[in-house]
């Protein structure tokens, strides 16, 4: 086996938290290939006989690629999770089954979410938070001092985390509340949803949301029931603005949301937003649990 043979069977062995890397970084699996597809062409091309960690290397150049990436996007001022409009497809598309699945596995909240962030941000929390890298080993990728890239990565868990002290034991509370009604919505369990609302329970779509087939209004607990059960598959729970709601985001693409109002223990009201004017004013969060600092 020659040196080119090795250094692709080494590569390979990363490749899969390579891909997971680049994922949670870029939030769409075709665009995660292509970083991946980069980092292996800079590595074929570089001189790594002097490098001892193949694997913390290797995530350091794939994460730069990704850096690169996610300001190109934001420069192009281009949806994060768009897939590339420009030029033919040089292999086969995602498969949609696949992103899914892996979308499921991350959490589909938390990727809307990180969309939300800066490129640094966001390369920041993804690396410390998710992957428990060292700020020291993160700072060269975003050209920081490692004091600054904390700062960057703290500021990115507040946003990704909002305020967890405000209210938190009666907002924790409705967010499953809501949790448990999408998965009866999901499931078909029509008298668990009819438990969950308010006799004289609401629904209503802004003219957006209508236009996206999210329904009309409905009125009363055992209508809205009939009208969610067994459908919101593609939703998930969310904090809006400090309150749970839903999000939907087929295939990762933040396309509406869905705003809660309780009534005691019940659900009394359900507002689906998708103006965009609106939904980029929301302020989005998810209730993730504290995270352990990475050791320095």
């Amino acid at each position: 086996m020659n040196g080119n043979d090795l250094l692709a069977k080494r590569f390979e062995e990363h490749r899969s938290h390579l891909r997971a890397v680049a994922y949670r970084m870029l939030g769409s699996l075709s665009e995660a290939d292509d970083a991946v597809q980069t980092t292996w062409l800079k590595t074929a091309g570089a001189d790594t006989g002097g490098v001892a960690n193949l694997g913390g290397w290797l995530t350091t150049v794939a994460s730069r690629v990704c850096l690169d990436m996610l300001r190109s996007r934001e420069s192009r001022r281009e949806d994060a999770l768009d897939e590339h409009a420009a030029g033919p497809e040089t292999r086969p598309r995602t498969d949609p089954e696949e992103e899914a699945l892996l979308a499921d596995s991350v959490g589909l909240a938390l990727l809307v979410v990180l969309d939300r962030l800066a490129p640094t941000e966001r390369i920041a929390f993804v690396l410390h938070d998710l992957f428990a890298v060292p700020f020291a080993d993160i700072a060269p990728i975003v050209d920081r001092s490692p004091e600054t890239t904390q700062r960057i990565a703290s500021r990115a868990r507040r946003r990704v985390r909002g305020d967890s002290t405000r209210g938190s034991d009666d907002r924790m509370r409705r967010y499953r509340a809501v949790e448990a009604f999408l998965r009866a919505a999901q499931h078909g369990e029509f008298e668990a949803l009819l438990a969950m609302l308010d006799p004289d329970a609401t629904y209503r779509p802004d003219e957006a949301a209508r236009l996206l087939g999210a329904g009309t209004d409905f009125d009363g607990g055992r209508v809205l029931a009939e009208a969610f059960c067994g459908g919101a598959r593609p939703a998930r729970a969310i904090m809006l603005d400090g309150e749970p709601g839903m999000v939907l985001a087929p295939g990762g693409r933040l396309r509406l949301v869905m705003t809660f109002r309780f009534a005691g223990e019940r659900i009394a009201e359900i507002n689906a937003v998708a103006d965009d004017d609106r939904l980029s004013r929301m302020e989005l969060t998810v209730p993730l649990p504290e995270v352990e600092p990475a050791r320095e």
